[in-house]
């Protein structure tokens, strides 16, 4: 490309690259009528040919996103590819770009979970129970919480991995052709979210897991449904095994492929299924129990495969787990109430669905109506205002299907979050994308990524 000086070219030696002795190559510049010329002397040959092999035309740089159908959500992934080799891959995020943990500064604790539960939209009610658990650290009600409130957080918690893994099984399969796969993971899905609706009122973004237990308790005919759940589960998690497990065309597309090994899962901060593929059993519901977990039977399945057949048959494993806690759940669940009995802290749990279609029960708003002002004002209060939660920090962690999700909460003392921060295990698996695909084919990367189960909902937050 032709420049230009102001004064005398040829009096100012340019830039060249060091030569292999340490010294810098001489290099000359003369004006001509076509431009700047540099001659350039000296220099390793060896060097010359592998700047040149560097610079070989076949490698191009392809992006593959943000609207691509196997980048699960908006992520852009940015590969560099010699033939169909990748040379290099690099995460693009932020094209999500909720803004949910800055907002959570501004909404009092409550209504907090109607932001949270928003973050990675396949699992809510993991962000859920996170964000209350160190909430509820904060106000030194950890033990106070009803057990009946905690068992459903466990129920509801399994049902949500088991829907999660569904869809990483579902959509995984779906990107390599096994397009059976996708249709029955969809179907199963389908169960467990009329399960959500029934419980909850919604499909996704509940904010059914408040500060200090539960919005409701279960409706009539709950348990009848859930038992039914079970055994058509039962029934159908065997099809999975016949579909794809034994399935050679299944496993040579996912064996070896996305391999990343202990040391790696260790210095990437991975968690899950991915660490669990890799042979170390973690799993905080055994290392660091939370909402009774130390009271359940159920095993931690492993794998030593390093890749994403390893990872496809955890998830299998995890699901039938996550059913034997379903049926443990549904046994345990004795009457009795879903919210602490602390009337500073407890909003209404006691609702029922009335005429408007919404959850104002006609009980309730005769009894603080009728009973006194102070009844009425203290409601008209917590509900608008909120409860303070004394100053101080926490961090409580759940093992989302993903992996470690932790919610680090700070308070100022007053009836709104000074500040949250989320663990998104989503965000930090990620990084293990690069240690993955480098190395391997292009279309490899569509099965480690798919391997990896990221949801940017719970990335870009």
């Amino acid at each position: 490309m032709a420049t230009s000086h102001a004064d005398h070219p040829a009096d100012h030696p340019v830039d060249a690259p060091a030569d292999p002795s340490g010294g810098t190559a001489p290099a000359q510049s003369r004006e001509t009528t076509e431009g700047t010329v540099y001659t350039v002397t000296g220099g390793d040959w060896d060097e010359v040919a592998e700047s040149a092999a560097r610079a070989d035309d076949e490698r191009i740089v392809v992006n593959m996103g943000p609207q691509h159908p196997s980048t699960h959500g908006v992520l852009r992934l940015i590969l560099e590819i010699d033939g169909e080799t990748v040379t290099e891959a690099r995460c693009g995020i932020g094209y999500l770009h909720t803004g949910i943990e800055k907002n959570l500064e501004f909404r009092n604790w409550t209504q907090g979970t109607t932001f949270v539960t928003r973050m990675d939209y396949l699992t809510p009610f993991f962000n859920e129970a996170a964000y209350c658990l160190a909430v509820e650290k904060l106000l030194g009600i950890e033990d106070q919480i009803p057990d009946r409130a905690s068992v459903i957080r466990v129920l509801l918690m399994e049902l949500n991995r088991l829907s999660s893994h569904l869809v990483c099984i579902a959509t995984g399969g779906m990107e390599l052709g096994a397009t059976t796969i996708m249709i029955y993971g969809f179907r199963d899905r389908e169960l467990i979210l009329d399960l959500y609706e029934l419980i909850t009122g919604l499909r996704m973004n509940h904010a059914y897991i408040r500060p200090g237990g539960l919005a409701q308790d279960l409706p009539a005919g709950a348990v009848d449904r859930l038992r039914e759940f079970v055994k058509t589960m039962k029934k159908n998690l065997p099809e999975y095994d016949k579909l794809a497990t034994g399935n050679p065309i299944f496993k040579a597309r996912m064996q070896g492929i996305g391999h990343l090994d202990l040391t790696g899962c260790m210095a990437l901060g991975a968690t899950g299924p991915i660490l669990r593929a890799a042979g170390l059993p973690h799993d905080l519901r055994k290392t660091d129990p939370y909402c009774g977990y130390e009271t359940y039977d159920f095993e931690v399945p492993t794998a030593d495969t390093c890749d994403s057949y390893g990872r496809f048959l955890i998830r299998l494993e995890e699901m039938r787990q996550s059913l034997r806690i379903v049926e443990q759940c549904v046994e345990r669940l004795a009457p009795g109430p879903v919210m602490v009995a602390d009337k500073k802290i407890a909003w209404p749990a006691q609702l029922a669905l009335g005429p408007d279609g919404l959850g104002n029960s006609l009980d309730h708003i005769k009894k603080i109506m009728g009973t006194s002002m102070e009844a009425l004002i203290h409601h008209f209060k917590l509900v608008t205002e909120g409860f303070r939660v004394p100053a101080g920090q926490a961090y409580a962690a759940v093992e989302s299907p993903k992996g470690e999700l932790g919610a680090h909460v700070v308070s100022d003392g007053g009836t709104r979050p000074y500040r949250v921060h989320f663990r998104d295990p989503s965000f930090t698996n990620l990084q293990s994308m690069a240690a993955m695909c480098e190395g391997g084919q292009v279309a490899d990367v569509i099965v480690a990524v798919a391997s990896i189960d990221p949801v940017m909902g719970g990335v870009d937050r």
